[in-house]
């Protein structure tokens, strides 16, 4: 499960710096390196993508956790 973590967040970086091309140099580079946001392999890319965001926001509570724990910060409980 951790490898798929790891991979998805790689995958949702990768993700987050496309939009900032996009909103800062109105250049999809998805679609630059896979000829066009209707290619194939750009669709499998947004969608591997998106997919990654799925996966990291289910896994944000343990990801949080994990974080919690290496810091040495006790856990909080709620009623």
């Amino acid at each position: 499960m951790r490898t798929l973590t790891t991979i998805a967040l790689i995958l949702l970086i990768v993700g987050g710096l496309n939009w900032l091309a996009v909103g800062a140099a109105q250049t999809d580079l998805v679609a630059l390196l896979f000829g066009g946001q209707d290619s194939p392999l750009a669709r499998i890319v947004y969608v591997l993508v998106g997919i990654s965001a799925l996966i990291v926001l289910f896994a944000l509570p343990r990801l949080v956790s994990d974080h919690r724990d290496h810091l040495g910060v006790p856990p909080v409980h709620r009623p």
